[in-house]
């Protein structure tokens, strides 16, 4: 082996032999017969990828590849390492334990600068993005969504009965999972689809689209829309990027940032949204949340005094959001609405949220927390459709969501209660929040901290 170094870049040889894979359906993958003589790799290190051309003794380029982030590699044995590029492997088998491993750690060098550079891992947990995409990897999950007759159908009808907006366009579909909103996109009429997916769904994604006879269409790309890169910019985005009360799983800043691919006056499906959120009064589930904790009450559990623990544990279960669905009689006040405009909001207005409130009540009774739920719209040149999960709308998979106060505040009909509410982002995909509320008649507050990223399923 021999290396030699630039100021950018840096070129390493090795002796291989080469096994190209074959992938069969029935079969798995089968390894053709490993060359016989000797071939030379070289490797040309970048910045954020290697070029790796595999040549004979002739000179001639037998394999070569772009290896970045988003290629998929792994060890094979000690000294060998098999390379995935679309739906071509090759086993590339090294001489010795010792240049394999040069060669993995200059790979992964290479990989990690990238992954510095990526907003997506500055401001992601690589823990909470390893189980996100693992969960959105299952078709079952991506079942889940599509069953949803009002999230599928709504994506449906905005799209087709805007189709003026789509014929002949260029549209970019983020965190595209089985790329049902791209089908959408080409059946009204869109010339060429950018399908991207960071999940392993990509790979059903792209046999729906050979499956489907539009892989000249729909253009599918393993990757998180931080990190890759398109041939041109688009006419449209398209996205389902909410999560519960609208926020969580931090996809909304995903949908935001793919804007830089996005042409001037380019439209995107969704356009905006408007999270609601008004004060409840429950006794049943304030009740049945504070009693979750009563097992650590007891005094004798096997011999143990649990008892110390019990405020901790109140603690922890008032820090849950439920995600739910409940009758709006127990609606205190008319709603307060906070707009996120997309085609006007920058990835940064979303690490911090603030929402002011002042709500009137229209009768008597406890305030047991607040209510949150979202509406959607997506801005066409022919319609406007809304998308919303209100208690008073038919169900959907992201239901309502209610925050506890630990300490009820108690208020007359005609009394305002104000106060705010504040969404602070984590790495964990996910936002703390703060509510502070007070009766401005009595001046008497009540707060408290949620976690939205460990809700209670009701």
């Amino acid at each position: 082996m021999a290396a030699q170094s630039s100021s950018t870049q840096q070129l390493l040889r090795y002796s291989v032999k080469l096994i190209f894979a074959e992938e069969e359906l029935s079969a798995g993958l089968k390894l053709n017969s490993p060359s016989q003589t000797a071939l030379q790799l070289e490797v040309q290190l970048g910045d954020e990828d290697a070029d790796v051309t595999v040549t004979d003794a002739d000179g001639v380029c037998v394999f070569k590849c772009l290896v970045n982030r988003d290629t998929e590699y792994c060890r094979v044995g000690k000294q060998s390492l098999l390379i995935t590029v679309g739906y071509n492997s090759a086993l590339i088998q090294f001489k010795s334990q010792s240049e394999y491993s040069t060669f993995s750690d200059a790979l992964k060098k290479c990989h990690y600068r990238n992954k510095e550079g990526s907003v997506f891992s500055q401001r992601t947990d690589e823990a909470s993005a390893l189980q996100y995409f693992q969960f959105y990897g299952y078709l079952s999950q991506q079942q889940n969504m599509m069953q949803d007759f009002v999230r599928t159908a709504t994506y449906h009808r905005a799209i087709l009965q805007n189709d003026v907006d789509f014929v002949d366009k260029v549209v970019l579909d983020v965190g595209c999972g089985s790329g049902i909103l791209s089908f959408f996109a080409v059946q009204a009429g869109a010339r060429k689809v950018y399908a991207v997916e960071a999940s392993t769904v990509a790979k059903h994604a792209e046999l729906l689209v050979r499956s489907n006879n539009l892989s000249d269409k729909i253009v599918v790309l393993s990757g998180k829309i931080e990190e890759i890169s398109l041939p041109e910019n688009v006419d449209v985005v398209i996205s389902e990027p909410m999560g519960y009360m609208l926020f969580n799983e931090r996809m909304l800043e995903t949908y935001l940032h793919s804007k830089k691919w996005l042409k001037t006056r380019g439209m995107m499906f969704p356009t905006f949204s408007d999270i609601h959120l008004a004060p409840f009064s429950d006794e049943q589930l304030y009740m049945e949340h504070f009693s979750r904790a009563n097992f650590w009450y007891q005094e004798c559990f096997y011999g143990v005094n649990l008892s110390s623990l019990r405020t901790a544990a109140v603690d922890e279960y008032f820090r849950q959001p439920i995600v739910d669905t409940f009758d709006t009689r127990i609606l205190m006040a008319q709603t307060v609405k906070y707009t996120v405009n997309f085609l006007e909001a920058a990835e940064e207005d979303l690490h911090r949220v603030e929402i002011p409130f002042v709500f009137q009540m229209t009768h008597s009774g406890l305030i047991h927390g607040l209510a949150f739920w979202f509406d959607v719209a997506f801005v066409g040149s022919l319609v406007t459709v809304w998308l919303s999960t209100a208690p008073t709308e038919p169900l959907t998979h992201w239901y309502q969501v209610r925050c506890l106060l630990q300490t009820p505040l108690f208020v007359k009909e005609g009394e305002s209660l104000s106060g705010k509410v504040l969404l602070v982002a984590n790495k964990r995909q996910s936002y703390d929040i703060h509510i502070v509320a007070m009766v401005d008649e009595t001046g008497i507050k009540s707060s408290n901290i949620l976690d939205l990223k460990n809700p209670v399923f009701r």
